[in-house]
């Protein structure tokens, strides 16, 4: 069983930066891939970027891409989304999430433990 915890949201600027953290409490973080993902109102919940159980391997969705950086401390049991050039379309509430398992996943569905989330709002 593991927790996950996040943090770091707010409100900033288009073109800002934010990070945001996920803490993982239970064991064997260190053997779970983990994601962040994203919700605005009235749409689906979307993959914005995932990471392996060593921090090797990492995906993002393409709107991300360039912009933001996922990343992991094991020895802190914590995750880490790094956001820059932040843009109003990237308004949301932030999920991070932990899957059983070694590889990194894309889809909700493969993720077993999640976040309460955390508001990232970014102004014009």
């Amino acid at each position: 069983q593991v927790q996950v915890a996040e943090s770091g949201g707010g409100l900033v600027q288009a073109g800002g930066s934010l990070r945001l953290s996920c803490a993982a409490a239970g064991r064997n973080f260190n053997k779970n891939a983990m994601g962040w993902f994203r919700q605005a109102p009235g749409k689906e919940r979307e993959f914005v970027a995932a990471i392996n159980w060593s921090g090797g391997s990492t995906d993002y969705a393409d709107s991300v891409k360039g912009r933001f950086t996922i990343s992991r401390d094991n020895t802190k049991n914590t995750g880490y989304l790094q956001m820059n050039s932040l843009k109003p379309e990237d308004t949301a509430v932030y999920y991070c999430a932990a899957r059983v398992g070694y590889a990194l996943g894309i889809g909700p569905l493969e993720y077993d433990y999640w976040g309460q989330g955390t508001q990232v709002t970014v102004s014009s």
